[in-house]
């Protein structure tokens, strides 16, 4: 049923939407289309050196999805033939030899390249071509592609620590990057809750250190766990051998080792190199744990003698050492610690941990590589020679390129793939945010602040896929599958987020691909998407119902009870302006073809009313902006999604114009905490109102103990005021403290639905 309901879905799409352009994934720089067309039967051939990988994989490809067995012969005279060949004349403007030309003709398929990546990439751009079904002759349309990449870093991370995937999986994850033509796998091996590489040296670290007694059920905001033994880790055998599998396929691998935070596994089995000497057990709780590694001299001994293996196992150009999320507590009342900092007239903690970076990146340039970390090692003053990740926002990357560094691009915005995809009541459980397919293919890798010799720093981005919620490699599928298309076309070069309604065609073209190979993938593009704004007088919101399918085919309701095909036909924004409950689905061929959206909006004096905002929330958590706070939707706080607004480190400063003197008896608003998450209660909310928007009174508060008293569900009495403005301010709780998740870093603050009655 569910194959008939895509192949439906496809059909329609195709009826939808040009068909001027390939299904082609990443779009190639250049396809001109010729007439005519190129017959692959069992009579066709593959001209090539046999014993070359590529012509192999292209064998083996060709065969898995049509059922025909192509011969590989080292020359071809007057029969059909795909060939590949080396041609040194091709321009390669990234320098990472890349570029590809694919040229279909009556008689034959020729596939140009002068090394063999630029081979492999034009088999990925053929390969996409063919359908998926399996016949005994296959026809492929004429045309000429010259291709190249436009970033020389295409990125994918997967966590392994938090949750562990087999050696198999690994291979397949490495599969499903080169389809699309991306060439960097970033590996997540160490954390606070799994240690996961063996070392010869130090063989606790995966007898202990792989192994917890116990994961976190549900979501972090729940508290609950399981006592079952859980782990597992890759033996050097299993890297060699995945190594060379993503070596085969033009990929590289970036290991990532954590330091000096995130260390709990391996202080679990080796306590002496901690602040305190433990004991300790591998992490059990998500988020950022306390106990880091202790920047003595046999600390550095251990590490250096842990990445000399890691150095030998990996031949990647960058090591990845993190250095994001290190908590200062431990070393603030160490002897050791504070010792260091005297001795290496450093200035405090935070330059203890840049001393602690730049010296194991001097341990890691002798060995002729060079490391990469998130964005914390840029405070306390940037290592020499290091390559910034940049995921706290683009301000780092920023801040990295300007001062002469690589950078890779990977905000939370648009780049980590544990947020929410789709509706977020509809999605399996995830870290929080909403990025959406639509959304990755809007980035923009080059921030505009950057002069053109600077943007030459930005390697490139990668998505990250962090796994607390994420148990089995089908959730990983899920979650990558279709996001990781749209960033693999932003990295390639070629995206136009102008025409995402073409790229959002070419992505539904692939979805047999992905059912042919078995995979998981999200279905979230064929949801009814929904959209507040606020109405022409203020008076109310509209709220819009889009379907990618079909818009003219929705149908819905407004008392709450389920949508038919007798009900409403949706025809152009509902407008909203008490308290009730919209739901609706999409009708084909007197059949519903789309999950229900149910939406409720609370009404109160608020609702679509004018709102500004002093500071802006940050962009992770900025959909709909300050709009979100008045569009009479309230949050869930499960789910903590596109309904909330996110500050880090900044307070709420909203002002919301009623449009004309109002009674007002009670200020209504949600604040969220989950301190794993770093989000915490504000300080304290306080209520200002004004006749003329210029002169405010201040006439309540509440404090931390209150809003903690409610659970943040925040109820203040006005007493009975008359005023057209009211300001809310809640006061962001600033630096975190020592003893708390995230302890010397900015906290969030989640705001929601502001109400007055």
């Amino acid at each position: 049923m569910a194959k008939k309901f895509l192949f439906l879905l496809l059909l329609i799409f195709n009826n939808l939407f040009s068909q001027n352009q390939l299904p082609v994934i990443p779009y190639p720089t250049e396809v001109i289309l010729n007439s005519g067309s190129f017959l692959i039967n069992n009579k066709t051939v593959i001209e090539a050196d046999a014993n070359m990988f590529e012509a192999q994989y292209l064998q083996k490809s060709i065969k898995q999805k049509t059922g025909l067995d192509l011969k590989i012969v080292s020359q071809a005279l007057n029969v059909p033939k795909i060939s590949l060949i080396f041609d040194y004349d091709l321009p390669d403007h990234s320098g990472i030899k890349e570029p590809y030309q694919l040229t279909i003709s009556n008689n034959a398929i020729v596939i140009k390249a002068e090394y063999n990546q630029g081979i492999f990439y034009g088999i990925q751009s053929l390969l996409q071509l063919f359908p998926s079904d399996k016949k005994n002759e296959i026809s492929i349309p004429c045309l000429k592609i010259n291709d190249n990449s436009k970033y020389k870093w295409r990125g994918m991370h997967l966590d392994c620590a938090r949750h562990f995937f087999p050696k198999e999986f690994i291979k397949e994850y490495i599969d499903y990057l080169a389809m699309y033509k991306m060439n960097t796998f970033h590996w997540h091996l160490t954390d606070d809750q799994g240690w996961r590489i063996e070392i010869k040296k130090y063989p606790k670290l995966t007898e202990v250190g792989a192994w917890r007694n116990g994961s976190m059920i549900g979501h972090y905001t729940d508290q609950k766990f399981d006592d079952k033994r859980y782990g597992g880790f890759y033996t050097q055998d299993d890297i060699k051998e995945i190594v060379a599998y993503a070596n085969q396929r033009h990929i590289t691998i970036v290991p990532e080792i954590e330091m000096p935070g995130h260390a709990m596994a391996a202080l679990a089995a080796y306590p002496e190199y901690s602040c305190t000497g433990g004991p300790f057990e591998v992490g059990k709780t998500w988020g950022v744990l306390d106990d880091v590694f202790c920047p003595k001299d046999e600390t550095f001994t251990f590490l250096e003698n842990i990445l000399t293996e890691v150095i030998d196992l990996f031949p990647s150009k960058y090591i990845h050492i993190g250095g994001d999320e290190s908590p200062k507590v431990r070393w603030k009342v160490c002897s050791n610690c504070q010792k260091r900092i005297k001795d290496e007239n450093l200035k405090d903690e935070h330059e203890l941990q840049s001393y602690f970076i730049q010296r194991i990146e001097k341990f890691v340039n002798k060995k002729g590589r060079k490391i990469i970390g998130w964005d914390e090692i840029l405070e306390g003053g940037l290592a020499p020679n290091a390559a910034v990740m940049s995921w706290r926002g683009t301000e780092g990357g920023i801040a990295a390129a300007k001062q002469n560094h690589f950078v890779v691009m990977s905000p939370g915005s648009h780049c980590y793939f544990d947020h929410y995809q789709g509706e977020p009541k509809n999605e399996p459980i995830a870290f929080g945010g909403y990025t959406t397919l639509e959304k990755v293919y809007s980035f923009n890798p080059t921030p505009k602040e950057l002069s053109s010799d600077e943007a030459k720093y930005i390697l490139g981005a990668q998505a990250n896929l962090w796994t607390e919620y994420i148990e089995t490699p089908s959730h990983v599928e899920y979650m990558i599958f279709p996001r990781m298309l749209a960033l693999s076309e932003v990295l390639w070069g070629t995206s136009i987020p102008e025409k995402y309604a073409d790229f959002q065609n070419r992505v539904i073209q692939h979805f047999d691909i992905f059912e042919a190979k078995g995979i998981n993938y999200s279905k979230s593009i064929f949801e009814i998407t929904t959209k507040t704004s606020s109405s022409l007088n203020n008076n109310g919101i509209l709220f819009e119902l889009k379907s990618a399918i079909n818009t003219k085919g929705i149908r819905y309701t407004t008392d709450g009870s389920e949508p038919n095909l007798n009900s409403k036909e949706y025809t152009s924004p509902l407008e909203i302006t008490k308290s009730q409950t919209i739901k609706a689905a999409l009708f084909e061929n007197e059949k519903q073809k789309s999950a229900t959206v149910e939406q409720k909006f609370y009404s109160s004096k608020t609702l679509g009313k004018k709102i500004t905002l002093v500071n802006q929330p940050h962009e992770n958590y900025s959909i709909g902006g300050a709009f979100t706070l008045v569009d009479g939707i309230i949050g869930n706080r499960s789910k903590f999604g596109r309904d909330w607004l996110g500050f880090s480190g900044k307070d709420l400063n909203a002002t919301i114009d009623l449009g004309k003197l109002e009674d007002i008896n009670k200020v209504m608003l949600s604040v969220l905490e989950s301190r794993g998450s770093w989000i915490y209660y504000p300080k304290e909310i306080i209520i200002f109102v004004s006749n003329d928007g210029q002169e405010f009174e201040n006439v309540t508060k509440h404090s931390l103990s209150e809003i903690q008293d409610v659970k943040g569900e925040v109820v203040l009495d006005v007493k009975g005021k008359k005023a057209r403005y009211i300001k809310i301010i809640a006061t962001n709780l600033g630096k975190i403290q020592d003893g708390n998740p995230g302890a010397g870093s900015d906290a969030w603050l989640f705001i929601d639905e502001i109400g007055v009655e």
